[in-house]
């Protein structure tokens, strides 16, 4: 979410053309990176590497999208689509992929085009929005009959609101310092009061879509989330339909929210979505039990 501070200069670059200014967006929004976040990779080890295929809505064109998958033992386990933020590649999610593995579910997180090992392209709202779908029925296709659920952190999380609302066969959806759309983010800023919001092309606004979804809405903030402001995650959340939560980490922030609030996380998963419910409910009673009584 730098690319806010850039937008500061979208009225010199709107003089130049339109097209300069779609593609400067594009840069700013997404950060296209083919790296993975320092230290991150080791994280990624023993995930499975797998490509999803298909031609490019509007152009025909062939992509390939790499993804990492982590599937649990269980063979009937849900699954999870995981969607990453902006700036680098899904390796850089591998940490959060895996905590999201320990509540119950079989994982795959993507690179949309233009990251990681994906097809080499700037990458757009709507490209985003194709990738995901596309990983959406690759998933569908692979494990027919599982429920599927879609997680989104950051930028994803509008992507996943998008994709939430254009499928039927979703189970459940789960957001991590989400925001209402990108313009709304801009007026967060300082420099907010700048007449910019028309100029931007990259809106996301999922705060036109929540209301779409047919399936339960769990939204995450960390309080101390100093890019996306909790209030941002929350009025996403008021504008959803029943059933849906709101969880705020306290002391969480925009990267590690996930991690503080593991435990808070288990808990929603479970009373939101009944996943996991009988394994925490088995952990709680184990808890209970005095060391001395076996």
């Amino acid at each position: 979410m730098r690319f806010l501070v850039a937008l500061a200069v979208l009225v010199p670059l709107a003089l130049s053309g339109c097209a300069t200014l779609d593609e400067q967006q594009r840069k700013w929004v997404f950060r296209p990176n083919k790296q993975s976040w320092w230290g991150a990779a080791s994280a990624a080890e023993g995930m499975h590497d797998v490509w999803i295929a298909f031609d490019a809505h509007d152009s025909g064109e062939p992509v390939r999208l790499h993804g990492l998958w982590l599937p649990q033992p269980r063979a009937d386990a849900p699954l999870l689509l995981y969607l990453h933020g902006a700036g680098w590649d899904v390796r850089s999610s591998a940490h959060r992929m895996r905590r999201m593995h320990e509540l119950g579910f079989a994982v795959l997180g993507i690179d949309y085009r233009g990251f990681g090992q994906s097809t080499d392209a700037l990458p757009s709202e709507n490209m985003a929005y194709e990738d995901a779908h596309a990983a959406w029925d690759w998933l569908g296709r692979q494990h027919p009959g599982l429920p599927r659920y879609v997680f989104g952190h950051s930028l994803g999380s509008a992507i996943a609101v998008q994709l939430a609302a254009q499928v039927d066969d979703e189970s459940g959806v789960l957001l991590e310092g989400a925001f209402t759309s990108v313009p709304a983010v801009f007026s967060s800023f300082k420099w907010g009061w700048l007449p910019l919001g028309p100029l931007i092309t990259q809106r996301f606004d999922a705060e036109s879509k929540v209301e779409q979804l047919g399936s339960p809405l769990l939204v995450v903030h960390g309080s101390a989330d100093r890019l996306i402001p909790p209030e941002l995650g929350r009025k996403l959340y008021e504008r959803a339909k029943e059933p849906k939560r709101f969880v705020l980490v306290e002391g969480g922030s925009h990267h590690n929210t996930n991690a503080v609030g593991q435990t808070q996380y288990r808990e929603a998963v479970a009373e939101l979505f009944g996943l996991g419910a009988a394994r925490e409910a088995e952990r709680l009673a184990r808890a209970a039990v005095p060391a001395h009584a076996n």
